[in-house]
């Protein structure tokens, strides 16, 4: 899976935040999603999502190496965090979140429940997609 984003398709409903925090961590707190709804006001009904691109900046900046490739996912591994957040300051795309309740950040697992769920299809799977160009 690789996630992608149709910025204009989102309402800003943050569906995709409320399931994120569910999936991941069993509460209906979007604070700790690791996908991000945001306003761009005061143009009404701009949004932008953000997401992890699995990019490995973070890997790279994990001065205890706590972050693995996975299966095509960079996976934090709880128990080597440190908790420095040089991994959170790595990421370009600020995908990645720091919760205050949390002792790791908060990264995309890939779950898909995004994908899965999103009511105006602006986030998908651009794996999955067919092209139509």
């Amino acid at each position: 899976m690789r996630l992608a984003v149709r910025n204009n398709l989102c309402s800003g409903c943050r569906t995709c935040e409320v399931l994120c925090a569910m999936v991941n961590f069993h509460e209906n707190n979007p604070k700790k999603s690791a996908i991000r709804a945001i306003a761009h006001f005061p143009v009404p009904g701009k949004y932008e999502v953000v997401i992890c691109d699995q990019c490995g900046k973070c890997a790279e900046a994990c001065p205890v190496a706590a972050i693995h490739l996975v299966d095509g996912i960079y996976v934090i591994n709880k128990d080597e965090c440190a908790g420095c957040y040089a991994c959170v300051d790595a990421c370009s795309r600020g995908a990645m979140r720091v919760h205050p309740a949390e002792q790791v950040p908060i990264k995309c697992v890939l779950c898909g429940e995004c994908v899965r769920y999103c009511p105006r299809n602006a986030v998908y799977d651009a794996e999955s997609e067919v092209s139509t160009k």
